[in-house]
């Protein structure tokens, strides 16, 4: 399993539109077949910064995901134009 953890701070006045766009992301990918968890979370305290947390069953999963038409266009055509600042970490689960 591989997750993934991404730290969104949108630009000033992007707030609604980056929620809908997380909306419409957390829609499709829950339907992926190699997508385990997927949950946007927005800050109580900052309300341009946003919470990504993604769970894949493994990394040709995540790529998939990548791939998808839906995320080119929401993502890569629209999030990212939006977007102050973008830090994205990498995991994989301890056994125990």
């Amino acid at each position: 399993m591989v997750c993934v953890g991404v730290t969104y701070v949108v630009k000033p006045g992007f707030e609604a539109e980056a929620e809908e766009i997380f909306a419409v992301m957390t829609r499709h990918t829950r339907q992926e077949a190699g997508c385990r968890f997927y949950q946007a979370h927005r800050s109580t305290a900052d309300p341009r910064r946003f919470f990504l947390y993604e769970q894949y069953d493994s990394e040709a999963a995540l790529d998939a995901h990548r791939k998808a038409d839906y995320f080119e266009l929401y993502v890569k055509g629209r999030l990212f134009g939006m977007i102050e600042s973008r830090t994205p970490e990498t995991y994989t689960p301890l056994e125990g």
